[in-house]
């Protein structure tokens, strides 16, 4: 008797896997971090609103823009970070 003969190779099936936006908003990753982004997003208006805009008689929209865009970036990485996915 062969090697050749004694080893049995089974037929791998591997069914290609559905890609596209609808399939990943429906993941519940996506509405976790989308959330977690918009929280972050109002958590970063709040701030500045509480912080420095609520002395000013105007509020300049670069620095809302800035301090939302912070926010939102937080809560993305709360969300997306590999110890909130469990593999830390």
């Amino acid at each position: 008797m062969d090697i050749k003969e004694k080893i049995e190779f089974k037929r791998l099936e591997i069914e290609p896997e559905v890609k596209g936006f609808r399939n990943w908003i429906k993941s519940k990753q996506a509405r976790k971090t989308l959330i977690a982004t918009l929280i972050g997003a109002v958590a970063g208006f709040a701030y500045f609103y509480f912080a420095e805009g609520k002395n000013m008689d105007t509020m300049p929209v670069n620095d809302i823009f800035q301090n939302m865009i912070f926010g939102a970036f937080l809560g993305f990485f709360v969300t997306n970070s590999p110890c909130a996915r469990n593999k830390c």
